[in-house]
């Protein structure tokens, strides 16, 4: 699916199921920002927002399901994170490693005039990123699928479309950031659960959506 139909059908998906997703976002949300605010104060805290990684992988696992039968039962949320927690654990340090050095590579060179090696370090965490929207549902999706099948998978599907996902991945971050802007209140119960929607609609096989 391109990139301006799954923002589009991700606003109906959002729709049809809002107080549900509404209360997922919320939860996740619940722990990420405590812990993202406390990191201000005492940096060490920052390290446990890898236990976010099941709570996200809950959420797509939600998400997944919205796509395939436009229906979701609070429930699945429970069902998503017995299944995915080990596989949301592994992803969420992966995140967490990769942002970290991305940041530290491009303050560091920045902050050394290497004007060159810091835009490099920018457009190189794009693409981790944009990696992430990708592999995060096709994991969900291939419970039970080794490791590297999956990394295999997500990194074929980004190489397939890799401007479509950089399109996509700047997108989601003006939705998040316009959520903080707006009172923080957008963030806390929409934009999260609304981007795992578009990004399960983005990556997802069209075989694998549901049918009319």
């Amino acid at each position: 699916m391109s990139v301006g139909a799954a923002l589009r059908s991700a606003v109906v998906d959002f729709y049809g199921q809002s107080w549900r997703l509404f209360l997922l976002n919320a939860a996740l949300s619940a722990v990420v920002v405590p812990v993202a605010v406390g990191g201000l104060w005492v940096p060490a805290l920052w390290g446990l927002l890898v236990l976010a990684g099941p709570l996200a992988a809950a959420l797509l696992h939600c998400a997944v399901v919205v796509v395939r039968t436009e229906e979701l039962a609070i429930r699945e949320a429970i069902v998503g994170l017995r299944l995915h927690w080990r596989r949301g654990l592994a992803l969420g340090v992966v995140v967490a490693a990769g942002t970290a050095l991305g940041v530290h590579a491009i303050s560091f060179y920045a902050g050394r005039g290497a004007l060159v090696l810091a835009v490099l370090g920018v457009y190189l965490l794009l693409a981790f990123v944009a990696f992430q929207l990708v592999l995060w549902p096709l994991a969900v999706v291939e419970t039970g699928v080794p490791a590297r099948r999956v990394l295999g998978d997500a990194a074929r599907a980004l190489l397939a479309r890799p401007l479509q996902a950089l399109a996509l991945t700047l997108a989601l971050a003006v939705v998040n950031a316009a959520g903080l802007a707006a009172a923080v209140l957008p963030f806390l119960t929409l934009t999260i659960a609304y981007s795992a929607l578009a990004v399960a609609r983005f990556a997802l096989p069209p075989t694998l959506e549901a049918q009319d």
